[in-house]
């Protein structure tokens, strides 16, 4: 059976340059890079190189890049490490009503010890109003966390207006870029950033494993407590295999950038309109214009996501429904609920995310299939008929 997978959100192939790249790290460079001998201290200077790697794809130093486990670790460490660092100067957090489980429930968590957290509503696209955020600041606002761009609708915010707020406020300001690094260009100082996470997911690098930009000068607690790797800011011997790929993967990226991005944006494109010239009542969720280039969602009227995502692997098809960190909480997603999509539509959402590794005739296939499998779950749908008739 043939195989389409438009899921990168959640995962996507390690490379095989970077799996090349790791493999002598697994058994012949296997030192510690905390002993002082030299199978250590040659270890120790792979991670540094490493970490000039990933500063360069973000155009950060490499003394700002802190190695984590994942994107979603390198997010409890930039608003909890943020905030408890800060908690003598204030106790107010700012982040959007769309963040990600782990910016979320980092800042409920905060909201336990006596933080106080705003959540910024966003418009009908997802997006955060610059003009909302200054009215919601305090004098005791301490963090802002604001996602560079959301993984289930695909929106891209307008961070450099964000940050530029918080800056004249000396207020510290975190993007969640797990879904843009790797996707699109991101300078953290044309941003405007103080905080960046990002994930070697995005990457085709291993899973587990992420890193953090924090610009110089910022204190930040940690939340790991160990050794002195990563300068004390995150205890533990450092993953070495996965740094390397990280390292590599991200060197791959710098190269392909310019290229992938007009590929996937042109599978997009054709992808949307497939759907709308073959499938009514269908709503395209997100921006129309500011959002991820490979990154297509839609809500579809009487279907459910899930259901149509089982039909569509049975045609060798995978795709998700938002978030596949939220994909079996079973509940309707609090993306779609935020930027006002009816309960009802929310429960026909499907989300498709593309790579470089995607083909027009990939596409194609699933223009194909798609239409069958939506009129298939309509026919028993008992609100199919009414809504057609209205």
């Amino acid at each position: 059976m043939r195989r389409v997978y438009m899921d990168h959100a959640a995962a996507t192939p390690v490379r095989r340059e970077v799996i090349e790249a790791m493999l002598p790290y697994f058994d012949e460079h296997f030192g510690n890079p905390s002993t002082i001998y030299d199978m250590g201290s040659k270890i120790k200077q792979v991670i540094e190189e490493q970490r000039v790697k990933v500063a360069k794809l973000i155009g950060a130093k490499a003394e700002e890049i802190i190695f984590t486990s994942s994107g979603a670790e390198a997010n409890n460490l930039a608003i909890k490490g943020s905030a408890l660092a800060k908690q003598k100067k204030g106790n107010h957090i700012i982040i959007s009503a769309i963040e990600h489980h782990s910016v979320l429930n980092s800042a409920r968590f905060l909201e336990r010890m006596d933080f106080e957290v705003t959540f910024l509503s966003v418009d009908e696209y997802g997006l955060v109003d610059p003009e909302r955020l200054a009215s919601a600041m305090r004098p005791e606002t301490i963090i802002v966390s604001i996602m560079h761009a959301n993984n289930e609708i695909g929106t891209i915010e307008p961070i450099t207006e964000l940050s530029a707020i918080c800056r004249e406020r000396e207020v510290s300001f975190h993007t969640d870029a797990v879904a843009t690094v790797g996707n699109i260009p991101v300078d953290v100082n044309g941003l405007g950033v103080d905080l960046l996470s990002l994930s070697g997911v995005s990457l085709g690098a291993p899973k587990g494993i992420g890193a953090l930009y924090f610009r110089d000068n910022l204190r930040l607690m940690p939340l790991i407590h160990g050794g002195i790797q990563e300068r004390g800011r995150r205890g533990g011997t450092e993953n070495v295999p996965a740094i390397v790929g990280l390292g590599r993967a991200a060197e791959i990226a710098v190269k392909e950038l310019p290229d992938k991005t007009n590929h996937i944006g042109e599978l997009r494109d054709l992808l949307v309109a497939g759907i709308h010239e073959r499938i009514e009542q269908v709503k395209y969720t997100g921006h129309p214009d500011k959002r991820l280039p490979g990154h297509a969602s839609f809500c579809i009227q009487a279907i459910e996501g899930e259901a149509l995502l089982f039909m569509l692997n049975q045609e060798g098809i995978y795709a998700n429904t938002g978030s596949a960190c939220a994909s079996k909480a079973l509940k309707t997603s609090p993306v779609l609920v935020a930027i006002g999509i009816p309960p009802d539509l929310a429960q026909g959402s499907i989300v498709f995310t593309l790579n470089s590794s995607n083909t027009r005739e990939e596409v194609e296939y699933v223009l194909e299939k798609l239409p069958f499998a939506v009129e298939r779950l309509r026919s028993f749908s008992p609100i199919w008929g009414k809504k057609t008739a209205a």
